[in-house]
């Protein structure tokens, strides 16, 4: 049987870019080190996470090293609990741990600006380490759609200078 030279390359053609997507897919999946949300940040009672042993009263903790802070959020319609009313204040050249659930719907939470997004499921804790090197403001946004005042869900997370930071501000 002969294949005409064009359709032969439009074939190679086609099977390189089906290659090329299943390879794009495998690296995202396994080299870049993504991955879903699951059970490693713990379960909570969606309809009251704060009763649950591993998810704390929302706010900033200190953490288990000097430097480190844990930062509980609760994701719910249409706001984040701390975040939307007051910001999250936390001191630059630290490191912090966000602990995010939601007590609802299915929330997204991103820190624009960096490379923190994650779901926030309810049931689950989705957690999230970053170091903050500089001072800065950023934005915290929901980036799933959860319900029609999803486009009203956002809040702050301020990175102060070490020395204004207050540790009275930490639970």
């Amino acid at each position: 049987m002969h294949v005409h030279r064009f359709e032969r390359l439009w074939l190679v053609a086609a099977l390189a870019m089906i290659v090329l997507f299943i390879g794009t897919v495998t690296y995202g999946a396994v080299g870049a080190g993504y991955g879903m949300v699951d059970d490693t940040g713990g379960q909570v009672d969606p309809t009251d996470a704060t009763a649950s042993e591993n998810f704390r009263e929302p706010g900033v903790y200190n953490g288990s090293e000097p430097g480190h802070y844990d930062v509980y959020i609760e994701a719910k319609q249409f706001l984040f609990v701390p975040g939307t009313s007051d910001p999250v204040r936390v001191p630059a050249n630290s490191t912090v741990t966000f602990h995010v659930t939601s007590t609802d719907v299915v929330h997204g939470f991103e820190v624009v600006g960096t490379n923190i997004n994650t779901m926030a499921v309810p049931g689950q804790v989705a957690t999230v380490t970053v170091k903050f090197d500089e001072p800065g403001e950023y934005g915290l946004v929901c980036n799933e759609y959860c319900g029609s005042g999803h486009h009203t869900m956002e809040g702050s997370l301020d990175v102060v200078p070490a020395a204004q930071f207050n540790q009275t501000e930490v639970n």
